[in-house]
Protein backbone atom coordinates (compact mmCIF):
# COMPACT_ATOMS: atom_id res chain seq x y z
CA UNK A 1 0.00 0.00 0.00
CA UNK A 2 1.28 3.43 -0.53
CA UNK A 3 0.05 6.59 1.00
CA UNK A 4 0.98 10.13 0.96
CA UNK A 5 -0.40 12.60 3.41
CA UNK A 6 0.77 15.82 5.58
CA UNK A 7 1.67 14.82 8.51
CA UNK A 8 2.26 17.16 12.16
CA UNK A 9 5.25 16.56 14.47
CA UNK A 10 5.05 15.68 17.90
CA UNK A 11 7.60 15.02 20.49
CA UNK A 12 6.34 11.91 23.28
CA UNK A 13 8.25 12.51 26.24
CA UNK A 14 9.12 9.54 28.13
CA UNK A 15 12.87 8.16 29.47
CA UNK A 16 14.00 9.93 26.05
CA UNK A 17 12.17 11.85 23.84
CA UNK A 18 11.13 10.69 20.81
CA UNK A 19 9.82 12.94 17.76
CA UNK A 20 6.87 11.28 15.77
CA UNK A 21 4.88 12.40 12.32
CA UNK A 22 1.08 11.73 13.57
CA UNK A 23 -0.81 9.70 10.70
CA UNK A 24 -4.18 11.25 9.97
CA UNK A 25 -7.26 9.63 10.39
CA UNK A 26 -8.17 8.65 6.71
CA UNK A 27 -4.78 7.24 6.36
CA UNK A 28 -4.78 5.21 9.54
CA UNK A 29 -8.16 3.41 8.57
CA UNK A 30 -6.59 2.35 5.65
CA UNK A 31 -3.64 0.77 7.59
CA UNK A 32 -5.88 -0.84 10.18
CA UNK A 33 -7.62 -2.53 7.16
CA UNK A 34 -5.09 -4.41 6.40
CA UNK A 35 -2.51 -4.30 9.80
CA UNK A 36 -2.78 -8.16 9.96
CA UNK A 37 -1.14 -9.24 6.86
CA UNK A 38 1.79 -6.79 7.60
CA UNK A 39 2.74 -6.35 11.15
CA UNK A 40 5.76 -8.28 12.53
CA UNK A 41 3.74 -8.08 16.13
CA UNK A 42 2.74 -6.36 18.79
CA UNK A 43 0.86 -3.83 16.82
CA UNK A 44 3.65 -2.96 14.85
CA UNK A 45 3.96 -2.35 10.71
CA UNK A 46 6.51 -1.79 8.81
CA UNK A 47 7.01 1.09 6.44
CA UNK A 48 9.27 2.93 3.83
CA UNK A 49 8.56 6.47 4.31
CA UNK A 50 9.91 9.51 2.05
CA UNK A 51 10.41 13.35 3.57
CA UNK A 52 11.97 16.01 1.75
CA UNK A 53 13.64 13.53 -0.74
CA UNK A 54 14.85 11.57 2.63
CA UNK A 55 13.85 8.06 2.18
CA UNK A 56 13.93 5.66 5.32
CA UNK A 57 12.75 2.14 6.88
CA UNK A 58 10.65 2.29 10.46
CA UNK A 59 7.65 1.24 11.64
CA UNK A 60 4.69 2.60 12.63
CA UNK A 61 3.68 2.17 16.13
CA UNK A 62 -0.30 2.08 17.15
CA UNK A 63 -2.20 4.75 19.00
CA UNK A 64 -5.59 5.69 20.27
CA UNK A 65 -6.60 4.19 17.00
CA UNK A 66 -4.50 6.02 14.91
CA UNK A 67 -0.56 5.22 14.02
CA UNK A 68 2.74 7.24 14.55
CA UNK A 69 5.66 7.53 12.22
CA UNK A 70 8.76 7.57 14.11
CA UNK A 71 11.06 10.11 13.27
CA UNK A 72 15.28 9.11 14.01
CA UNK A 73 17.00 12.12 15.39
CA UNK A 74 19.32 11.14 11.83
CA UNK A 75 16.51 12.15 9.43
CA UNK A 76 14.48 14.84 11.80
CA UNK A 77 18.04 16.49 11.70
CA UNK A 78 18.63 15.90 7.94
CA UNK A 79 15.06 17.43 6.96
CA UNK A 80 15.37 20.30 9.82
CA UNK A 81 12.23 19.69 12.01
CA UNK A 82 10.59 19.64 14.86
CA UNK A 83 7.39 19.73 17.22
CA UNK A 84 4.59 21.67 15.95
CA UNK A 85 6.19 21.03 12.00
CA UNK A 86 3.93 19.96 8.92
CA UNK A 87 5.59 17.69 6.68
CA UNK A 88 4.41 16.01 3.34
CA UNK A 89 5.01 12.24 4.15
CA UNK A 90 5.01 9.30 1.49
CA UNK A 91 4.54 6.19 2.49
CA UNK A 92 4.33 2.13 1.59
CA UNK A 93 3.24 0.04 4.07
CA UNK A 94 4.77 -3.37 4.32
CA UNK A 95 8.30 -4.85 4.40
CA UNK A 96 10.85 -3.12 2.12
CA UNK A 97 11.73 -4.89 -0.70
CA UNK A 98 15.52 -6.17 -0.61
CA UNK A 99 18.18 -5.05 -2.67
CA UNK A 100 20.03 -7.77 -4.98
CA UNK A 101 22.97 -8.86 -3.52
CA UNK A 102 25.24 -8.20 -6.82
Amino acid sequence: MELSFTATIIEWRGPAPFFYAVIPPGESAEISRIRKSVTYGWGVIPVVATIDGIRFETSLFPRDGSYLLPLKDVVRRRIGVTVGDVVEVEMVVGRAPREPDL
